[in-house]
């Protein structure tokens, strides 16, 4: 017996990562690891109901992946969500660029094309846009002040945050924090 990938896209928390489990324990598939956005399941590929699954994942708000360039985007995503969201101060401080390239094993101007084709938005403005989530949540648990968040988020300066969080949310911080008005949206929506 071997072990396939299954690719699963919109898998951003661990609680997703609970869930697929679960998907493919009901389904009596064996899996030796379940990430977010992959799955590795100790059988054969001719031997996977491939729809079946789909729905099942479709039925809580993920899809199975099976398109080459769907499968890259998808890792890409996970990859700046996992780092942005799930990982603490110095682990922040890496180059995008080397880092993804690294991880996926392919040329950055290649996953950078192949990405920007099919989200419409480039890998850096993805970046930013997860770094203003990640910001907006740490804003709503009230723990930091805001010289703290820029900090924990890898932001050069609070002067760098503040223009950036107000260059996307068209308010200031403070602004923000006194009215929360905007939900924030769920990170498969960003």
């Amino acid at each position: 017996m071997s072990e396939t990938t299954l690719f699963i896209k919109n898998m951003v928390c661990d609680r997703c990562i609970m869930s697929v489990k679960q998907i493919l324990d009901e389904q009596k598939l064996p899996w030796s690891c379940v990430e977010l956005g992959r799955a590795k399941v100790k059988a054969d590929p001719d031997q996977i109901n491939y729809d079946l699954i789909d729905d099942k994942l479709k039925s809580i708000g993920f899809e199975l992946i099976r398109d080459k360039n769907k499968i890259l985007v998808e890792s890409v995503k996970n990859l700046i969500v996992e780092h942005i969201h799930h990982n603490e101060g110095e682990k922040l401080k890496i180059n995008f660029s080397d880092y993804l390239s690294g991880e996926i094993g392919k040329d950055y101007t290649y996953i950078s094309s192949e990405f920007s084709k099919s989200e419409g938005v480039t890998i850096e403005k993805f970046i930013i846009l997860q770094k203003i989530e990640r910001v907006k949540e740490l804003i709503s648990y009230d723990e930091l002040n805001f010289s703290e968040i820029a900090f924990k988020v890898n932001y050069s300066s609070m002067a760098h945050l503040s223009r950036q969080f107000k260059n996307i949310t068209g308010m200031t911080l403070s602004q923000y924090k006194a009215t929360q008005i905007k939900k924030r949206k769920t990170l498969d929506k960003v």
